[in-house]
């Protein structure tokens, strides 16, 4: 099973606020990933965004916590022009972000699904294929 979690994701590991919605789920795409039950493919952007997040959300602890972030070494895909073409593609037709679509291209370009938190996301893409919900993750 290959997993392509979006910042929405990865960032509830960076904030361990046990109130955080969903926050059980996140550490469920993790593990899974750590125990070899899924593999994990990040766009190459995934750093910047989370970063970014980091350095307003927790601007103390931003640096420490991104070395644990980098410290997994998720494998990144390739930004190629095909990658490109197929977040362009999902930006025109769902009306998102480049930055979402990046994600959710990496899904569908290597037959695996995006994971996602936001809910407005999901909504707006859903109809491609290739992404689902946080709150609904069940590792096979």
């Amino acid at each position: 099973m290959l997993i392509v979690p979006d910042a929405s994701v990865l960032l509830k590991w960076g904030f361990p606020r046990p109130s955080e919605r969903d926050r059980d789920k996140a550490e469920e795409v993790l593990a899974a990933w750590l125990e070899g039950k899924a593999d994990i493919l990040l766009p190459r952007l995934w750093a910047f965004e989370v970063g970014n997040v980091l350095a307003l959300k927790n601007p103390g602890h931003a640096s420490e916590m991104m070395e644990v972030f980098l410290g997994y070494r998720f494998p990144e895909a390739e930004t190629t022009p095909d990658l490109c073409r197929e977040a362009f593609r999902l930006v025109q037709r769902c009306g998102v972000t480049f930055y979402d679509a990046a994600y959710h291209a990496v899904a569908l370009r290597n037959g695996g699904t995006m994971i996602t938190a936001d809910e407005a996301y999901y909504r707006k893409a859903s109809g491609h294929g290739g992404v689902a919900l946080l709150r609904e993750f069940g590792p096979a």
